[in-house]
């Protein structure tokens, strides 16, 4: 069984980097809101080294079109 957890680690170091340390977080919910927007983004649009520059959703299309899943 593999503990490591570096995943999770770096997720939530780019949330605070990129988001959490530079937008003002008047409440809870604020912040919540704030998270799940974050997911989102860091999900469907952040670039990544390791999907060569391309967005996640960018790189899984490429490799639906090449496979013919539609």
């Amino acid at each position: 069984m593999c503990w490591d957890n570096a995943v999770v680690e770096r997720f939530f170091g780019s949330l605070k980097h990129d988001w959490l340390f530079k937008v003002p977080q008047l409440t809870c919910e604020h912040m919540k809101n704030d998270v799940a927007a974050y997911m989102r983004y860091y999900n469907l649009y952040r670039l990544n080294t390791a999907t060569k520059d391309a967005s996640p959703i960018i790189y899984e299309n490429s490799f639906r079109k090449v496979s013919s899943l539609t």
